[in-house]
């Protein structure tokens, strides 16, 4: 593996509550060792969103990075795909 270079994993985010702080799931397939059925295995991980720009819904493209915090290693770096039911706006 070359220097420098950076895990990339793509994932939709399920949690806007934090400040600056996405939570992405991320879903992979797995296959048993005994049985050999495939399975979908997803895990959650802290990624930091430095514009609030993303929202609950929406498909990102994170990269790896230096640990930011606690759990933060993770790093938006572009929004893939729009969710289409978060239109925006207030809820009045």
């Amino acid at each position: 593996m070359e220097r420098g270079k950076r895990k990339e994993l793509i994932g939709v985010v399920v949690s806007d509550k934090l400040n600056k702080t996405r939570v992405v799931a991320i879903e992979s397939w797995k296959v048993h060792p005994l049985y050999k059925k495939r399975f979908k295995s997803t895990r959650k991980i802290q990624a930091h969103d430095e514009d609030n720009c993303s929202a609950i819904g929406d498909k990102v493209r994170v990269f790896e990075t230096r640990p930011l915090s606690k759990h933060k290693r993770w790093r938006i770096s572009e929004v893939l795909e729009k969710s289409k039911g978060q239109a925006g706006g207030d809820r009045s």
